[in-house]
């Protein structure tokens, strides 16, 4: 085996891992869980950019102080179904953890909850929650702002940020997932094909020429992701900024960028549905497979052509990562067994 093949380790090696070195940064026993859990899955899942390749700089975000682990989220406003929460610069594994359960406690009284989160970290992989969500039959709407990390179309410096967007609907015992950042590749998803010698399948961005670039370490070099569906993507990213400035009364991502080149005291939106208030929710369930049916019917393009619908990739990693382990780089688990 190469010298740098990945190696597999199991679950309960991760989390152990993970929690033992949350401990030792003085996290509280339940907050260490849960980050240790939500680090851990989301490598299971192989959303590694956001899981084990993740998870040393969110040590080190603690060593900075962006990150205050024993920090607790504050309920500032209600108004209904609308919340606004502070969150304290508090982990933001758990803030989200908090404000997803809270949108979902809202949309119990009203049909639709949402909690609208200043002043917080990084959620790690936004799909972990519209997972959660779905879970307990909810719908799930949510999205953050990020520093300033996308050009728009037609810029060369950075204005926006890749704002992951995430939207989730309950299927049959799993979900169907919408997770994406607003640039067409994210940033890890660049770093893990760079770091494999490996060249993106389509174009993301350009290099330091201002061509159109398939290779990862060209567009991590340049700063110049490509936004998704090019003016529609950054138009679509700026909304996303508004709506979480305006809703959370935090930070946008200009001021985010102008903080200090670190990302931190983000904000965030959380919308939950209660599918099961809704006159037509004995159908739901065909509805939703008649469209998924319909879907993946289409025509080809080649016998080899796989179509999938949001989320369906994910059960697939899971289950084999279940039974090999989770694949991770040998110097990234060197430093994980290092810190």
């Amino acid at each position: 085996m190469p010298a740098n093949s990945p190696i597999r380790i199991s679950f309960d090696e991760m989390y152990s891992q993970f929690l033992r070195i949350l401990r030792q940064h003085h996290f509280p026993e339940e907050k260490a869980k849960a980050c240790a859990s939500i680090f851990t899955n989301n490598s299971l899942d192989g959303v590694y950019s956001h899981g084990i390749n993740r998870f040393p700089r969110f040590i080190e975000y603690t060593q900075k102080a962006y990150i205050n682990p024993k920090a607790e989220a504050q309920n500032i406003s209600s108004s209904g179904c609308l919340e606004q929460w502070d969150g304290q610069l508090g982990p933001g594994p758990t803030n989200a953890l908090i404000a997803a359960d809270r949108a979902m406690e809202l949309a119990n009284k009203h049909g639709l909850g949402l909690v609208a989160l200043a002043n917080t970290n990084h959620w790690m992989r936004g799909g972990t929650y519209g997972w959660h969500c779905a879970s307990k039959g909810y719908a799930f709407i949510g999205w953050t702002n990020t520093i300033a990390n996308l050009p728009a179309w037609g810029a060369t410096q950075c204005k926006l940020g890749n704002n992951p967007l995430v939207i989730a609907i309950p299927h049959q015992n799993e979900a169907i997932v919408l997770d994406m950042a607003l640039s067409q590749y994210s940033y890890g998803k660049l770093e893990a094909t760079h770091q494999a010698g490996e060249q993106l399948p389509l174009p993301g961005g350009f290099n330091e020429l201002g061509e159109l670039s398939s290779n990862p370490g060209d567009i991590i070099k340049s700063g110049r992701p490509l936004p998704i569906g090019y003016w529609k993507g950054a138009g679509l990213s700026l909304m996303l900024d508004l709506l979480a400035t305006i809703l959370s009364a935090g930070l946008s991502t200009a001021q985010i960028t102008n903080q200090k080149h670190d990302e931190y005291s983000v904000s965030q939106v959380f919308i939950a549905i209660r599918l099961s208030q809704l006159q037509n929710f004995p159908t739901l369930e065909q509805s939703i497979q008649h469209i998924l049916n319909d879907f993946l019917a289409a025509d080809k393009i080649s016998p080899e052509t796989t179509l999938r619908y949001p989320g369906q990739h994910v059960l697939k990693t899971r289950s084999e990562n279940q039974q090999k382990g989770i694949p991770v780089h040998p110097d990234v688990w060197n430093t994980i067994l290092s810190l």
